[in-house]
């Protein structure tokens, strides 16, 4: 039975915003995230991409990013995990989207 949910996307850089390197390696920031992710205690889905960004003063970074995925998360709690991720991280911003999606979970078992 499928249903209607609300999906919120948080993007993540991972340079940091001051000297604009990457300053650990990738898992160390995933593992930050995970981490949050469980003491906020919401279901995820996290994947590593690439994306560009410009800054309020006009310069353009390219930059490994996090893509964190919610489902039927509230706006409060992305709201307030986004904030942290953006601290933890040391950026200057994150992005978030939201968006309706339908949701199915399928069970078979042979």
């Amino acid at each position: 039975m499928n249903h209607q949910s609300n999906q919120a996307t948080i993007y993540i850089g991972l340079n940091d915003s001051e000297t604009g390197v990457q300053k650990y390696d990738s898992q160390k920031y995933l593992s930050i995230l995970k981490n949050t992710c469980r003491n906020y205690e919401v279901a995820f889905a996290v994947q590593e991409i690439n994306g560009g960004y410009f800054h309020k003063d006009g310069r353009y970074t390219e930059e490994n990013t996090l893509m964190l995925r919610l489902i039927d998360v509230p706006e409060k709690t992305v709201t307030e995990l986004a904030k942290d991720l953006c601290a933890f991280f040391h950026q200057e911003s994150v992005m978030v989207t939201s968006s309706p999606v339908s949701v199915v979970f399928i069970k078979e078992k042979i």
